[in-house]
């Protein structure tokens, strides 16, 4: 199922963060802020209403000096309007209609994807009154809102929503086939990785056109292995411009992410795992894809007897909470391991699709119970009945028991270890749930 994307575009200090920050609240997993990603995200998944689409604050993008500023954000708007399923476009009651918002506003207007004009900072009748002047810039559908307090921001999720169907996948592209994802930041080798693998042109069963124009879905078919290759790097833009936007690259892989079933993490020897490397892993792993990460450049570094140990050991530090992932020291110039990578994203494939009988797990997992207990709780035992996994496209578990709200982190995370050192779910996030018996 390919995601909804949501852009929020306008000039700086309109309040996008904030809005972006509150939209995101809907969902308390995103609150626990895991280690290594920056608070000042710029993208994330909310959720309203059950429906789930991925945000994107583009005022995280922007550097603050003058000369690059307007042109920069001009060509925000661009690829917003390119990229993205729907835009939000955000103006300031308190300073009213600027320039640089007709700017934007003549952008925006081009476009046949659906604009938000909402105009913040809304929040005494005064400005209510103040805020109609925005009218005027003709765009359909307007909201008044104040991020600060949040109020008028259902009204906005009501209507991003009611976008959303079931069907947001391309049917033509549901193929059984697993769908291998290279993502990773820009020169670390995506490029080279998808033609080292698919160099020669007559392995290539077809080219199958992505769903969108901007990810390239390649059917390979060579050494008794079939899969989709998912690439963003592949298109090269009729125009240079956006080739240097930090937030078109990010905004592909959001794409590529969404699309596929285990993502390779490209990462730069050298260079080390940067923020944005770990923001997308942890975005992978919130939307349940099997992961791979692969270490490229390893021929341009020093080595001792211990380096590629080492190295991954700081690298799992890194990317804890989840660490159960297999990490391949790759060099794809030198075509180093690169089908070890490949070999290696088809087995995170097939423990993404594990299924564990009910009656093994209850044997395995109450053992485990038995001999850690959980804590007490205000004087009660936690008790945990019975364990089953669900009906889920990614693993996820229920434990039933007495106190399911009382189960805290410490004991999750033993649970979790239980399972990925019983049955082998190495690459894959794990979701466990505990309810009520």
């Amino acid at each position: 199922m390919a995601g909804y994307t949501v852009a929020i575009v306008g000039r700086p200090n309109v309040g996008k963060s904030t809005l972006f920050n509150r939209l995101l609240e809907q969902r308390k997993a995103i609150v626990d802020d895991q280690s290594g990603v920056t608070r000042d995200r710029q993208y994330g998944i909310a959720d309203w209403n059950g429906k789930t689409f991925n945000v994107i604050d583009t005022g995280g993008f922007v550097s603050n000096s003058d000369d690059v500023f307007e042109k920069e954000i001009r060509k925000q708007a661009k690829v917003a309007m390119e990229e993205a399923n729907l835009i939000i476009f955000m103006c300031d009651v308190t300073t009213g209609i600027t320039d640089l918002d007709e700017d934007v506003a003549d952008v925006l207007r081009r476009t046949s994807k659906p604009v938000y004009l909402v105009v913040n900072k809304v929040d005494n009748n005064q400005r209510q009154l103040e805020a109609t002047e925005f009218y005027s810039l003709g765009f359909e559908h307007v909201f008044f809102l104040s991020s600060m307090t949040g109020s008028g921001t259902g009204e906005l999720l009501d209507a991003v929503a009611s976008h959303i169907t079931p069907e947001m996948g391309d049917a033509s592209m549901e193929t059984n086939l697993p769908k291998i994802a290279i993502i990773g930041q820009p020169n670390v080798g995506k490029s080279s990785l998808l033609n080292a693998l698919v160099g020669d042109e007559r392995n290539i069963v077809s080219d199958i056109a992505g769903t969108t124009r901007d990810t390239i879905h390649t059917h390979y078919n060579m050494f008794q292995k079939d899969f989709m290759l998912i690439d963003t790097a592949g298109i090269r833009r009729k125009t240079k411009v956006q080739e240097d936007l930090e937030f078109y690259s990010v905004i592909r892989a959001i794409k590529a992410i969404d699309e596929a079933d285990v993502v390779m993490l490209l990462l730069d020897a050298e260079k080390g795992i940067t923020a944005q490397d770990l923001s997308i892993y942890s975005l992978a792993a919130r939307k349940g894809k099997g992961i791979v990460v692969l270490v490229n450049k390893w021929d341009l570094i020093e080595k001792s007897t211990n380096t590629a140990r080492d190295y991954e050991k700081e690298l799992k530090n890194r990317l804890a909470p989840f660490s159960d992932v297999p990490i391949i020291f790759t060099s794809v110039t030198e075509k180093q391991r690169i089908f070890k990578a490949i070999e290696t994203a088809l087995e995170v494939y097939e423990n993404r699709l594990r299924r564990i009988q009910t009656s093994t797990l209850n044997e395995v997992m109450l053992k485990a119970i038995e001999s850690y207990h959980p804590p007490v709780v205000r004087g009660i035992p936690i008790r945990i009945k019975y364990v089953t996994q669900l009906p889920t496209h990614t693993p996820a578990f229920a434990f039933f028991c007495n106190l399911p709200d009382d189960v805290k982190t410490p004991y999750r995370n033993y649970l979790e270890n239980q399972l990925r050192s019983h049955f082998d779910f190495r690459g894959v996030p794990l979701k466990l749930f505990f309810r009520k018996k």
